[in-house]
C-alpha cells in the first residue's frame, strides 16, 4: 500500500462525556479525569461534545471551567456548541470567563443552523417565536463580534458601576481567544464560509456527499474550498474514531470488533436525505491502523489529528485506547509529546 507523506504535530482527543443518568457525577469526574491522564501523556488538547436532552456534557462551558482548575498545560476544546440555543452575548461572557481561567487555553468549537430537538425544547429555551430567530452563520458571527470586548455606545456612553464611570463593554475581556474559534464543517457552504469568516476548521468522520459517494473525495472538496476561501493560514483539524486493539484483553478486543462491525454499513452508502457519509472506523492493531492512517488522502494536509472516541464505551476502555494512541501510533505520524516529560 502506497504511503501518504504525514507530518502530524498537534494530537488532541474528543471525549463524548458519558455519564450515568442516576449518577452523574461519576461520570463527570471520570471525564475530568481523562483530561488529565491526556494531559499526562503529553496530548495537545482534549475536547468535549455538548450534547442536550443525553446523559452526557450538557454545558461544555461550565464543565471546562471545572477542567481549567484540573489541568495546567492542555488545550481545551468545545467540538461543537450548537449556537442555535445560545445567547451570542452571554455564550461569550461565560467562555471568556473560561479563557481567562485556563490562561488562554481556550478552544471554541461551534456549529450554526436549526438546533438538533429544537420541536422538543425550543420553547424552553426561549421565549415565544423562537421558530423565527436566525440560525444562520450570522449567528457565529455575532458570538466573534462580542468576544472582541469592543465598547458598547458611543464615545459619551459610560455606566455607574462601585469603581465609578466606566465605558460599557464585555467583561472579562479575554485577549487572543478569537484566533481560538472553531467552526464544524460539513459541507462545501460551510467549509467556503468558515474560510472567508477566518475561523479555524473542525472536520471529523462524518460528511456530506456533495456530487459524490466517496467519503474522502467530499471531505478533500470541502477541504480545497476552505483553504480557496481564505482559510490557509488557519488550523485545520481533523478527527478520526481510532481504536487500538494492542493493549485490551481478548473480550474487550471482540468488544471493539464487534462495535466497528455493527457500524460498517453505514459507510456503504450515503445516509438519509442530506446524504450523510462516514468514514470507516479505524480498529484494529496499532500498524494495522498505521496503514489505514497512511492511506488517509486527507491526513497529509492537515497537521492536527483528533482522536475521536466512542460514545458507548467506558472510562477504562477509554484511558487504554488513548495511551495506545500515544504509545504506538502518534509517534509513527511525526508527532511528539506535547510535553517531554510526559514521554
Amino acid at each position: 500500500m502506497t504511503r501518504n507523506k504525514i507530518s502530524i504535530s498537534h494530537i488532541g482527543f474528543l471525549s463524548p462525556g458519558n455519564y450515568p443518568a442516576e449518577d452523574p457525577l461519576d461520570g463527570l469526574e471520570k471525564t475530568l479525569a481523562l483530561l488529565q491522564y491526556g494531559e499526562a501523556l503529553g496530548f495537545a488538547s482534549a475536547w468535549v461534545r455538548q450534547r442536550h436532552l443525553e446523559p452526557g456534557i450538557s454545558s461544555a462551558a461550565a464543565f471546562l471551567a471545572a477542567a481549567t482548575q484540573r489541568t495546567s498545560r492542555i488545550e481545551l476544546g468545545t467540538a461543537v456548541i450548537p449556537i442555535g440555543y445560545e445567547s451570542p452575548y452571554r455564550l461569550a461572557e461565560d467562555l471568556s470567563t473560561v479563557d481567562v481561567l485556563s490562561r488562554g487555553r481556550l478552544n471554541i468549537g461551534l456549529s450554526a443552523g436549526r438546533p438538533l430537538h429544537a420541536d422538543l425544547i425550543g420553547r424552553l429555551v426561549f421565549d415565544d417565536g423562537w421558530e423565527g430567530f436566525d440560525f444562520t452563520h450570522a449567528r457565529v458571527l455575532r458570538f466573534v463580534e462580542n468576544l472582541r470586548s469592543r465598547p458598547i455606545g458611543d464615545e459619551n456612553t459610560f455606566i455607574k458601576t462601585p469603581f465609578g464611570p466606566q465605558r460599557p463593554r464585555l467583561q472579562p475581556h479575554a485577549r487572543g481567544v478569537t484566533d481560538r474559534i472553531w467552526y464544524g464543517g460539513g459541507s462545501l457552504k460551510s467549509a467556503g464560509w468558515a474560510g472567508r469568516s477566518d475561523l479555524n476548521l473542525l472536520i471529523g468522520n462524518v460528511t456530506t456527499g456533495e456530487g459524490t459517494d466517496d467519503f474522502f473525495l467530499a471531505q478533500q472538496r470541502q477541504l480545497e474550498t476552505y483553504r480557496a476561501a481564505g482559510g490557509t493560514e488557519r488550523r485545520v483539524a481533523l478527527g478520526r474514531v481510532i481504536v487500538p486493539l494492542d493493549g485490551a484483553d481478548a473480550r474487550t478486543r471482540k468488544r471493539y470488533l464487534d462495535y466497528a462491525a455493527g457500524r460498517t454499513e453505514r459507510t456503504l452508502a450515503p445516509q438519509g436525505d442530506r446524504r450523510t457519509l462516514y468514514a470507516r472506523d479505524l480498529v484494529g492493531s496499532s500498524d494495522e491502523i498505521l496503514e489505514r492512517l497512511f492511506a488517509d488522502p486527507i491526513l497529509p494536509h492537515v497537521r492536527e489529528l483528533r482522536l475521536e472516541l466512542p460514545y458507548e464505551f467506558e472510562d477504562e476502555d477509554y484511558r487504554q485506547i488513548v495511551h495506545d494512541f500515544v504509545a504506538r501510533i502518534a509517534p509513527q505520524l511525526g508527532w511528539q509529546p506535547a510535553d517531554q516529560k510526559a514521554a
